[in-house]
């Protein structure tokens, strides 16, 4: 009973590997598109901003209210900067950086090529040799590779701002205190393993929400339902994908339990 499900995965995981695949090659032997590339970082980064800061922010704030009600019973108030950053960085930055990606940008991209594809206009760029990845993925994914880390560097400021602002004037924690907390936890690899996340959800986001676009069929209905699929299954990825590159990134790069100055 678990069998054709399972097949059907490795289906479909095989042909993400040939998307992958036919990525590398265009962008060793294919033709740049830059003019398009640029249009999608706009699409991608400018046009998100607006949602990934506000998500970022309020995530802050969020956490450094839960952080600062279960500190202020052993009296640690003001290491909440430091762990507000930390998660922020390591985990809770990415993450939702990732997941607001995959809905806004994974199902725009699966709809609009989608709808290329039900169209015929897939077919008419083969016509004029014009080859769909090159046109359609490839400046995506460049794209994304260029957007994800200013995102992710929007989302933790916002969220670190809003945390030491709920942290000060909402609870009257002591600031200077606060701020040297942040920065005795923090150190580069924190950064490095933000970056080293939302790119790689980045790249899992343009290649099955593109995936999805390029395999819809039925009219409307197929669009829709990839447009669905891109967004779920983008979504699952990334959480999927987060468990293993914390494990990853801890073996690298080890959280510190004393303060790295």
């Amino acid at each position: 009973m678990l069998g054709r499900p399972f097949l059907r995965l490795i289906d479909y995981l095989g042909e993400l590997g040939l998307l992958v695949g036919e990525i590398v090659i265009s962008l060793l032997r294919g033709q740049r598109r830059y003019r398009q590339m640029l249009e999608q970082v706009a699409e991608i980064g400018a046009r998100s901003q607006v949602v990934v800061i506000v998500t970022g922010a309020f995530t802050g704030a969020v956490l450094a209210a839960q952080a600062y009600f279960q500190f202020k019973i052993f009296g640690l108030e003001t290491a909440t900067g430091g762990l507000v950053t930390i998660a922020m960085l390591r985990e809770l930055g990415p993450s939702i950086t990732g997941l607001m990606l995959a809905g806004r940008v994974g199902s725009a991209m699966a709809a609009e090529i989608g709808t290329m594809k039900v169209t015929e206009q897939v077919d008419a760029l083969r016509s004029m040799a014009v080859h769909p990845i090159d046109y359609l993925v490839t400046p995506r994914f460049l794209a994304m590779l260029i957007a994800a880390p200013l995102l992710i560097a929007e989302a933790v400021a916002a969220g670190i701002i809003a945390a030491y602002a709920v942290s000060v004037f909402v609870f009257n924690v002591e600031s200077a205190y606060w701020i040297v907390n942040m920065g005795n936890y923090v150190d580069l690899p924190d950064l490095l393993i933000a970056v080293i996340k939302v790119v790689s959800f980045g790249m899992l986001i343009v290649i099955i929400s593109c995936h999805q676009g390029l395999r819809a069929s039925n009219g409307a209905v197929g669009v829709g339902r990839g447009t669905t699929d891109a967004m779920v299954f983008s979504s699952l990825a990334i959480l999927i994908a987060n468990f293993f590159l914390t494990l990853l990134m801890q073996w690298f790069f080890p959280a510190e339990l004393v303060p790295s100055g």
